[in-house]
């Protein structure tokens, strides 16, 4: 079991750790918007199945809000939401137009979780942790340990 560095282990949420930053951000369509007016101070990359199955990708990248800080801007008729019984905080939420992930509360009541994907303005805010590491997809691999490319490449890699 892996632990976190203790400098990154989650201190008591004080209002001086609580960001007061504004950001918009929307669904694919663009028919779904939302506003947020701060952040709890945590982003965070959750390698748990459940996200993984959400996102499709190897990891969610989320930051979580307060209640109050977030609202619906436009389009809230079209935000559907799925919410398993046997899980205590994590539930879903996604645009019924054009599907993408959308904010969703968490079960306990206490935040907001906003798929960071979704902003459509730059946060100061930088992840900070990978959580639920055990579940990590079998094949994942550190974006740090991949070429990088500024544009789709012409041809395909040798190691592909």
């Amino acid at each position: 079991m892996r632990s976190a560095a203790p400098h990154l282990k989650r201190q008591p949420l004080l209002e001086s750790s609580m960001s007061k930053e504004n950001s918009k951000g929307s669904c694919l369509c663009g028919e779904v918007n939302y506003e947020i007016t701060g952040n709890l101070g945590i982003f965070q990359y959750c390698h748990c199945s459940r996200c993984r199955k959400f996102t499709g990708s190897a990891h969610a990248s989320n930051l979580l809000v307060s209640p109050d800080q977030f609202r619906w801007v436009s389009g809230e008729s079209l935000v559907g939401s799925y919410s398993p019984k046997e899980t205590k905080h994590f539930a879903t939420a996604f645009c019924k137009q054009c599907g993408s992930s959308l904010p969703w509360h968490a079960k306990s009541g206490k935040a907001v979780v906003i798929p960071a994907g979704t902003l459509d303005t730059t946060l100061s805010i930088k992840p900070f942790q990978n959580i639920f590491c055990a579940s990590k997809a079998s094949w994942y691999k550190a974006a740090s340990e991949l070429p990088e490319y500024d544009e789709l490449p012409s041809k395909k890699p040798k190691n592909c």
